[in-house]
């Protein structure tokens, strides 16, 4: 019997209801048999990765606008820095672009939502990855209430809009919501205490931001209901095993490149004369 991909374990189905208490944020589906087994697979996944990358790119030269964009959304501590470093640290860094998104500056509050994303954006042959993303304007907005609950609703159908026009231009969007327990984070938030050299990743608010939980766990659900799309799925990501994290990112990474199955584009030259040419000189 053959695996099922990944990426159909983890998707959120599209118009489902989804309830992120019955999703186990420790589970490791489909996944190696442990940590050491866990690495080595994410270390075998390089090469391959590699490869479709530099194909990606060398098809861009020939006219080819295709490109993947990796978003990362989640609680503090579920590990969008992390997966930053291990899974993007499997590519090419100069066909990698790379955005972190924090609060809008001044400039960014005086346009649309979208507009600083799409600044942001791959450009053909590229592979982009989101720390963060427009999902903020749905998620924070809507527990702190920074905008009217009327605007975050109109929100959710113009994000389904903007996905479905990058779809339409080449780009395949790989929505990744990194699933940590509340315990996990805890457990997280105690160790950059206990680390002097890691003071400087936390925050008092980090602690108020816990109280918030549960809303941001509605908001979540909401958001990831509503914006799962054919053209722009959502993938829950078990996050407490950072191992499997970073595996099961770069297993979806993998997946969706090979489904868009890249080429090399052939010379536009003739090479029998060009080699003649060059044992010439």
């Amino acid at each position: 019997m053959t695996a099922r991909p990944l990426r159909e374990l983890l998707r959120v189905p599209a118009g489902q209801r989804l309830d992120l208490g019955r999703r186990d944020p420790a589970a490791t589906p489909a996944g190696p048999a442990d940590k050491a087994a866990g690495r080595a697979a994410t270390a075998a996944m390089a090469q391959p990765l590699g490869s479709f990358q530099e194909r990606l790119y060398a098809a861009s030269t020939a006219g080819d606008r295709r490109r993947l964009l990796l978003v990362l959304q989640g609680m503090d501590t579920s590990g969008k820095g992390g997966t930053v470093k291990h899974v993007a640290g499997l590519f090419n860094p100069s066909g990698c672009r790379i955005k972190a998104f924090k609060a809008p500056t001044a400039e960014e509050r005086e346009h649309p939502f979208l507009w600083r994303v799409r600044k942001a954006l791959p450009q053909p042959g590229e592979i982009g990855v989101f720390d963060r993303s427009h999902y903020e304007d749905v998620l924070i907005a809507r527990v702190r209430e920074l905008v009217p609950p009327d605007r975050v609703e109109r929100r959710y159908a113009e994000i389904n809009r903007f996905e479905e026009s990058l779809a339409d231009d080449g780009v395949t969007v790989v929505k990744a919501f990194l699933h940590i327990s509340y315990e996990e984070q805890r457990a997280r938030l105690l160790a950059r205490l206990d680390n002097p050299d890691k003071h400087w990743k936390f925050s008092p608010d980090d602690i108020d931001e816990r109280a918030l939980w549960p809303a941001y766990q509605e908001a979540y659900e909401l958001a990831l209901e509503r914006c799962s799309t054919g053209a722009a799925p959502w993938f829950v990501v078990p996050a407490d095993h950072k191992w499997y994290r970073n595996w099961a990112i770069s297993k979806l990474l993998l997946e969706h490149l090979e489904e868009i199955g890249p080429r090399y584009p052939p010379g536009d030259f003739d090479v029998g004369e060009c080699r003649a040419r060059l044992l010439a000189t």
